[in-house]
């Protein structure tokens, strides 16, 4: 019974039940449409679009991804690279010269490639520190998105695999062979992105873009490239420098003797796929390859990348591992071989090492 005397009826009960439902509902429904949209932005809708790997600083970054953007930057950078050179409107001038005393170039070719292959990697992924040889004017801030697709040959020879996106380093040069790129030496001439993770190069790509040739690798992953079957490490033939052939060559032929061959290049891209099995009319074959004075890792970084994928070498020349963190330039020079006695070349050339730090 209820108190006084009261008594009530079955419709006055479902009224008060009714009631007590309704404040129920507005105490509690502001929380669960709070918690409802948080589900819903962080996890995509099916098909929807995707929040960009790595724009949260301490998130993760699919390796498999990255090399695909990797990929695009290279081609984008290198059709920018194609259209000056064919258009004659270098406009090169001087930025400096190296150690050596040699001057430096810088075109049209590299500021726009490097605008190009910049601003796809960094909206791609916002979190990964980019490093690249030309200065970004963020005045020039151009939008280059990607649609996250993934070629078919990246999905079928790369699986996932996620590493923590602090970790990751990529080195951009959006124009490699500069000096040969002004001289018209179009074969010298590539663009190339790497990817280092804790400072051990893991995937790299090589573009040359008057040919349309694109080589990719990345460790413990796959590749589109692979090493020749066959090399001559009594009497190698070496891929040097243009400027530095003298130099290498007397001591070479001293080493491995007279029938040494000596092959003066440009572009330390051209010279890394001349160690590899390129279907390319205008790449010549080397077994080794050599640099004897300073060079700056994002010249090496990507070669250096494919070499260890495919069970290669690049070291200085005194055997070190070349690290991609810190400071963007290496002291040591480098030996770079594939399927040769990569410690025995280093015992034979002891005297370059003495020419690098020049």
């Amino acid at each position: 019974m209820a108190p006084m005397g009261i008594r009530l009826s079955p419709l006055g009960m479902a009224v008060f039940c009714l009631l007590g439902l309704g404040v129920l509902y507005h105490l509690y429904s502001g929380f669960l449409a709070g918690r409802f949209a948080f589900f819903m932005l962080s996890e995509p809708v099916a098909g929807g679009p995707e929040s960009p790997r790595g724009s949260v600083p301490g998130g993760a970054v699919d390796l498999r991804e990255l090399l695909a953007v990797s990929v695009l930057a290279a081609v984008r950078g290198g059709e920018e690279v194609k259209r000056v050179r064919e258009g004659n409107v270098l406009n090169a001038k001087a930025k400096g010269k190296t150690r050596e005393g040699a001057e430096e170039q810088l075109t049209s070719g590299d500021l726009l490639s490097n605008r190009k292959m910049f601003y796809l990697l960094k909206s791609a992924f916002p979190a990964v520190q980019i490093n690249s040889e030309e200065r970004v004017d963020t005045a020039e801030q151009e939008t280059v998105s990607w649609d996250r697709s993934i070629p078919e040959d990246i999905k079928q020879k790369v699986q996932p695999k996620e590493v923590p996106a602090e970790s990751v380093t990529v080195w951009i040069d959006p124009l490699d062979a500069t000096q040969e790129y002004t001289e018209d030496l179009r074969q010298y001439v590539t663009t190339m992105v790497c990817v280092a993770v804790n400072g051990k190069p893991v995937i790299g790509v090589i573009h040359k873009p008057f040919s349309a040739y694109t080589a990719w690798a990345m460790v413990d992953g796959g590749s589109n490239v692979r090493a020749r079957s066959s090399y001559n490490e009594r009497t190698p033939r070496i891929i040097v420098s243009r400027s530095h052939a003298g130099r290498v060559e007397q001591v070479a032929r001293q080493t491995f003797g007279n029938k040494t061959v000596i092959i003066p290049a440009g572009g330390a891209g051209y010279k890394v796929l001349a160690l590899l099995d390129v279907a390319e009319k205008n790449q010549e074959e080397a077994d080794v390859y050599i640099h004897v004075t300073y060079i700056k890792k994002w010249d090496i970084c990507a070669g250096n990348a494919v070499l260890r994928a495919l069970g290669g070498y690049m070291t200085t020349l005194t055997g070190e591992e070349i690290t991609y963190t810190g400071s963007d330039g290496n002291e040591g020079g480098l030996i770079a071989s594939i399927k040769m006695n990569h410690k025995a070349l280093i015992e034979k050339l002891p005297d370059l090492e003495k020419t690098s730090h020049k």
